[in-house]
């Protein structure tokens, strides 16, 4: 005798129907309509990549008639973003044509069989040339063949608040040459200038790559004698466990947050809260220094949602020093995100046309100035439209001589879990730095299928 479904067996198979019909039929639903995921921001009055993408569309359409541009964005923080991007691009039903890669992942995704060399479109294209090597390195895999299109690049260093500093009889011209500089600037503020927070440092899972890349990353690489990497022992092909340097970025944070310098853990912990010091905190003038990106300004220009006119005489720049202002005295990370084509994409000649499309010289200087991006393209680079633009271009362009790149194996996002983790844990006060370190060794050595070394 058959059963027959309950009432809440059919509500459940009618729930899957809605959601599979609202994840479309996949990317290949149509030969004449391009999918085309990327990351929209989470504060809503940020439409920086919306306004371009826009632009590239119609230009797209006018250049191949018949053709629709359809956009899939995921409006999510950075690590909610990655999670769901890989959930997409699983299923050739939920797959888009073309999706905004960052580059850190490109190798695990590679791995786990999600995208497709673009080398047979990039041996066809003039303007590939134009590329600099380390930009193409960057959306290259352990294969040698390239799976994502660069669209520019970026470094890290110290905003600091004249106001705040002038307030707390700072100098205007602020340079720290060690890391006790910037937490002695910090506690000054901290006592000072009640009402702001002295330092901003991206810490735990909920900040994602931001605490890894732009706070930890940015201190570890700054320990030692800057001529070995810290991180991942290329030699060896081993990831680096028990160093002290690993111990000493952790007890930076530890202090940042122990002794209060930082903001409230709560905030620090808030998966949104990169928004709130880019659009309320430091145009307030509720920030004295922030460990962050070279792509702030993109908030503020007109238009974009946090117009800042000022931000340029109010914010000063400074390079972020190494733990004790040993050579090379100075510190930058740099990453970046690409285009790159799913595996499982329904349309991959249009959806290289769209690259195409995105990257003509005069679109991609475009793009730059619009997302206070670094150029990857050697002609924009060059061009005095790009360089003079905004006032930050020249300051975080010259830290590319000094930057370092993340070890984006397959194992890297795992890895930098578990660095959130012990950051997390040495946040909180829930544990201590030895605690955290012997965690992250062990998580490390698993992740990693025990290839790891020890300095």
């Amino acid at each position: 005798m058959p059963v027959r479904p309950t009432a809440a067996t059919l509500i459940a198979l009618a729930l899957t129907a809605t959601t599979l019909s609202a994840c479309g039929a996949g990317s290949g639903s149509s030969p004449d309509t391009l999918k085309v995921s990327f990351k929209q921001s989470t504060d809503n009055s940020v439409k920086v990549m919306d306004t371009y993408l826009a632009g590239i569309k119609k230009q797209f359409e006018r250049k191949y008639p018949g053709k629709k541009v359809e956009f899939v964005p995921i409006k999510a923080p950075d690590s909610e973003y990655y999670t769901k991007l890989q959930q997409m691009l699983r299923s050739p039903r939920t797959a888009p044509d073309l999706v905004y890669e960052d580059t850190f992942l490109i190798n695990s995704d590679i791995t786990s069989g999600y995208l497709r060399p673009l080398d047979p479109y990039l041996a066809k294209w003039p303007d590939w040339k134009q590329f600099i090597p380390t930009a193409k390195n960057a959306a290259k895999g352990q294969d040698g063949k390239t799976y994502g299109v660069p669209d520019g690049t970026d470094t890290r260093g110290l905003w600091f608040d004249r106001r705040v500093f002038g307030k707390a009889g700072l100098p205007a011209d602020w340079q720290p040459r060690t890391w006790d500089d910037i937490l002695s600037a910090a506690r000054t503020i901290k006592r000072k200038v009640p009402g702001v927070t002295p330092l901003n440092v991206y810490t735990g899972k909920p900040a994602g790559e931001a605490a890894t890349m732009q706070t930890f990353e940015m201190l570890l690489y700054g320990t030692g004698d800057g001529r070995t990497d810290p991180l991942y022992d290329a030699a060896t092909e081993k990831w680096v466990a028990g160093s002290q340097g690993f111990k000493d970025s952790l007890a930076f944070v530890e202090r940042v947050f122990k002794e209060k310098r930082g903001p409230d853990v709560s905030d620090a912990l808030d998966p949104n809260f990169s928004t709130a010091v880019r659009g309320e905190l430091l145009p307030q003038g509720r920030l004295g220094i922030a460990l962050d990106g070279s792509w702030l300004p993109q908030d503020w220009l007109p238009g974009s949602g946090h117009a800042w006119p000022d931000w340029s005489r109010r914010l000063g720049l400074a390079y972020m020093p190494t733990q004790h202002g040993q050579a090379p005295g100075k510190v930058s990370m740099s990453g970046g995100w690409t285009w790159a084509v799913p595996a499982k994409a329904g349309n991959p000649d249009l959806a290289f046309d769209f690259i195409r499309t995105m990257q003509t010289e005069a679109n991609a200087r475009k793009w730059y100035v619009a997302n206070s991006g670094i150029a990857v393209r050697r002609d924009v680079a060059g061009d005095p439209a790009y360089v003079g633009a905004q006032p930050a271009i020249k300051f975080f362009t010259g830290l590319v001589a000094r930057t370092h790149y993340r070890p984006a194996y397959p194992a890297y996002p795992k890895v930098s879990t578990a660095v959130q983790e012990a950051m997390e844990g040495v946040t909180t006060g829930d544990r201590s730095v030895d605690s955290a370190a012997s965690g992250y060794d062990a998580t490390l050595k698993d992740v990693s299928g025990d290839r790891v070394i020890r300095r």
